[in-house]
Formats: C-alpha cells, sequence, structure tokens
C-alpha cells in the first residue's frame, strides 16, 4: 500500500514538474512585435541595376489548398518576376512569417513545387558568397513537362540565414530557451533554363544586385547577420 501510494506520489510530481517546465520553456515573447513593421513591397524594390519587374510573366502560383496552408504560416508574401536589358529573366518570392516557432515553420519550395506537380531533382546545399558574408542557400531542380527550373533559395529564422532542417530548428530552439518566437523568411529566386549552371550564375548576380541597393536594416531582414 505504502509503495504503490510513493509511485503516485511521485509520478503527480513528475507531471506537475513536467508541465512547469513547458510553462516556462514555452516561448512567448515575439520579436516581430518589438520590430519595426515589415513591409515586403517596400523593401524589395520595382527595379534595381539593370532589373525592372515584367509584368506579363507571374512567377508559380498554388492551389487553393497550399495558399490556404501558407496563409497561416506568412503575414505577407510578394511574388516578381523581373528582366535585364539581355531579355533575362529572374523570378522571386519572399515571404515573411512573424511566428517561426516550431508549430509555424517556412513551407519548403520543395515542398510546394511537388504539389504542383513538379519533379525535383538535385537538391544540393550551397553557400552564396556576397560582400556582406556567405550566404547558405538551398538549390533544386525542378521539372514539369518542358518546364526546367532551377532554384536558389535561403530561410532565416530571427537575424540568422539557416539551411532549412537541423539548422533551422537549433535556431529555432536557440531563440525558445530565450523565451522569444523569432519571425522568419523564405526567399526564392528561380529562373527557366535548360542550362542549370548558367542559370545559378545568373542568380547569384541577381541576388548580388539586390543586395547592394537594399537598406542596411532591411538587409539583415532579408539575409540576416553573418558570423566574424
Amino acid at each position: 500500500m505504502r509503495k504503490s501510494l510513493t509511485i503516485s506520489t511521485m509520478l503527480g510530481l513528475l507531471m506537475v514538474s513536467s508541465s512547469v517546465l513547458t510553462m516556462v520553456l514555452t516561448p512567448s515573447i515575439k520579436i516581430a512585435d518589438q520590430r519595426v513593421a515589415t513591409n515586403l513591397e517596400v523593401m524589395i524594390p520595382t527595379s534595381f541595376g539593370d532589373w525592372s519587374i515584367d509584368k506579363s510573366i507571374i512567377p508559380l502560383q498554388v492551389d487553393a489548398e497550399t495558399q490556404a496552408k501558407l496563409d497561416k504560416i506568412y503575414n505577407q508574401t510578394i511574388a516578381r518576376t523581373y528582366v535585364n536589358s539581355h531579355g533575362e529573366r529572374i523570378m522571386l518570392s519572399v515571404a515573411y512569417g512573424g511566428d517561426q516557432s516550431d508549430n509555424l515553420a517556412v513551407h519548403k519550395p520543395e515542398v510546394c513545387y511537388y504539389v504542383q506537380g513538379f519533379e525535383i531533382f538535385k537538391i544540393f546545399a550551397d553557400e552564396l558568397i556576397t560582400q556582406y558574408g556567405k550566404l547558405p542557400v538551398k538549390r533544386l531542380l525542378a521539372v514539369k513537362g518542358n518546364r526546367n527550373e532551377p532554384i536558389t533559395y535561403w530561410v532565416t529564422v530571427g537575424n540568422k540565414a539557416v539551411l532549412p532542417g537541423l539548422d533551422q530548428k537549433l535556431q529555432q530552439l536557440r531563440y525558445g530557451l530565450t523565451g522569444s518566437v523569432p519571425d522568419g523568411m523564405l526567399v526564392r529566386v528561380s529562373s527557366i533554363s535548360t542550362d542549370n549552371e548558367r542559370a545559378y550564375q545568373l542568380q547569384a548576380n541577381f541576388i548580388q544586385d539586390l543586395l547592394i541597393v537594399i537598406d542596411g536594416k532591411d538587409r539583415v531582414r532579408l539575409i540576416g547577420t553573418f558570423d566574424a
């Protein structure tokens, strides 16, 4: 009888301590509430360098079900196509979410394109060398019929760009342990091309041109800060 009572008491204490620990470790302070409000339409210029918006081409549009999921994750999104003086086109998609906790995390292009009927190939991690530091990016190839679309994208969690997956989870955890809920972005750059390497180089040039003209604070929001 006494042994049973002792076990019951210990279980009760464990349940209470687990509940208290969960409350303590549950992030409650949203970083987004402490920042100046993000406005992607203002942050991303409509023209810069040799690039200007081409309104005749709209980047990949998602179905209603996927859009409903995205609306839960992101507060703002923009999707634009830019063209340069050589007739080369780059599609840019930026999505901002004020809550990048483990419950609401970025919707990766691998998934987004797959549910739209694309086959996904050649997924690999890479680094984009910028004048502000090395930006960790993910590259992949999405194919549907005659459409061959090399894609470069990156994710920011709070003030740091990370690779999706383990690095992203660890960054979320770092914020969570301080009681904070980070905001974040997903930036996707793509182009229609059968020459993947040339497409990735064009995308890199586009990203460099974009970063140069963006205000310093907005640049941090877009690509995070880099370790010295």
